[in-house]
């Protein structure tokens, strides 16, 4: 399933979310235009590695926070800034700008330590923004349950365009998660190159956070979430 957009306007521009989208994507870039062995010591030096960090070394634990804007390549960053862009607008409305960025970033730190935790002496480099974005996930589907998402599913390679509640699609995105978890337990994210956990673990602090942080966000206005016809072209 692809998310093709979401039925909530943002009554605010998304500045963080704009500006988060394209640090990503300009640091990819100009990662990219590097050599392949400056890139992988970028990598090492920046990434996120659990038998690394120490106490001794106060600044290892900065990895936590360089890895959120590395990634490995053009599928890895599309499709993390995609789901940012879809979902990322609607809840920065809600917590404003500053807010949303200090949630953004405490995200992807969060998941990083439940990576940490169930792999410590993984020696895999762990880059990418998709924990930060779990947050968002996490936050949205507490937020906005009953938003509409267009999403794209293929039926044995027929294209197929339908309407999902936003705890529907985000509900399989986090089951699929865990169920990847099972499939590759023990492994905790080394065997299948992949840190599921840190997924788990930024949509579990992402949900948690907007309940506690919930008397303090903006309150929503009346919303219609009924998409327009998909086929009109209003996107």
């Amino acid at each position: 399933m692809f998310p093709l957009r979401d039925a909530v306007r943002a009554r605010s521009r998304p500045y963080v979310t704009w500006a988060l989208i394209l640090l990503s994507l300009g640091t990819f870039v100009m990662s990219a235009l590097l050599q392949p062995a400056l890139f992988e010591g970028i990598v090492l030096k920046y990434g996120l590695v659990p038998a690394r960090l120490s106490l001794a070394d106060p600044a290892s634990w900065l990895t936590l926070v360089t890895s959120i804007f590395l990634h490995g390549g053009w599928f890895h960053v599309i499709s993390n800034l995609w789901m940012l862009f879809i979902f990322g607008d609607n809840v920065e409305d809600r917590m404003g700008h500053l807010r949303f960025l200090a949630f953004y970033l405490a995200s992807g730190v969060i998941a990083g330590l439940a990576h940490v935790a169930l792999a410590p002496a993984s020696t895999l480099p762990t880059i990418g923004a998709s924990g930060a974005i779990a947050g968002v996930l996490g936050a949205y589907f507490v937020l906005f349950p009953s938003a509409r998402v267009l999403t794209l599913v293929l039926l044995i390679f027929i294209p197929w365009l339908v309407e999902i509640p936003a705890f529907v699609y985000l509900g399989i995105w986090f089951l699929s998660q865990v169920s990847s978890v099972l499939v590759n337990l023990g492994s905790a994210g080394d065997f299948s190159g992949i840190a599921w956990w840190a997924h788990i673990g930024g949509f579990a602090f992402g949900a948690l956070a907007v309940l506690l942080l919930m008397p303090r966000l903006r309150r929503p206005r009346a919303l219609s979430y009924e998409l327009e016809d998909p086929f009109r072209g209003n996107y």
